[in-house]
């Protein structure tokens, strides 16, 4: 889901940048604010590192094509929205300058998309479906804040002009909806285990 550089016009780049900014402050405006400040710079260092490794990645599918996993939608449910997207910022830059996975240009339009609305939409499902089942809203909002994402992706292709809508449907959304599954069964279990071995991980408050 990582666009490279040269896909989005550098006017649209921008602007992507812009609204990038505006959440990042939004967040430190958030940490500001928050009792558990020490402990949470410490999660999200942690959880970028983790991020950047798993992320790196190339795991062989059956489609043809590698799975690289996000992450961010388990980062999300653990330390809350505005943390994941941190996480991702960081994740984004050194994946850029390090590892040639995406580029600066377009790393405001990947945050958006791997960092905002990944983090916002997972989040707000799983928030939604954990009166009903707490297995079933790790796994549902996994799998509905990955396609969310998928179809965020779509959207700012679309306005690139770099893909047409029918390619784009029959191509990334069936890949990402095979990802989403998987992912969510791993985070079912990395969020179960994590209850029983490190509990005050999950007690941390979301911001």
């Amino acid at each position: 889901m990582h666009l490279p550089d040269g896909i989005i016009s550098f006017e649209q780049a921008i602007i992507y940048w812009t609204i990038t900014l505006i959440i990042v402050s939004l967040f430190f405006y958030k940490f500001s604010n928050d009792e558990n400040k020490e402990k949470r710079i410490i999660s999200i260092a942690l959880f970028s590192v983790f991020t950047i490794g798993i992320t790196s990645l190339s795991i062989p599918s059956p489609l043809g094509v590698p799975i690289h996993f996000f992450i961010i939608p388990l980062i999300a449910m653990l330390l809350g929205p505005f943390s994941s997207t941190i996480v991702s910022f960081v994740t984004l830059i050194m994946q850029a300058l390090t590892l040639n996975m995406g580029g600066i240009t377009s790393l405001g339009a990947n945050f958006i998309v791997i960092g905002f609305i990944l983090s916002v939409a997972t989040y707000g499902f799983y928030k939604l479906f954990l009166n009903l089942n707490k297995k079933f809203a790790i796994f549902g909002s996994t799998v509905i804040g990955i396609i969310i994402a998928t179809f965020g992706q779509i959207g700012i292709l679309l306005i690139s002009g770099a893909m047409n809508l029918d390619v784009l449907l029959s191509t990334l959304l069936p890949f990402y909806v095979f990802i989403s599954f998987i992912e969510g069964f791993a985070n079912v279990i990395i969020i179960t285990a994590i209850e029983k071995i490190k509990p005050e991980i999950i007690e941390i408050n979301k911001i």
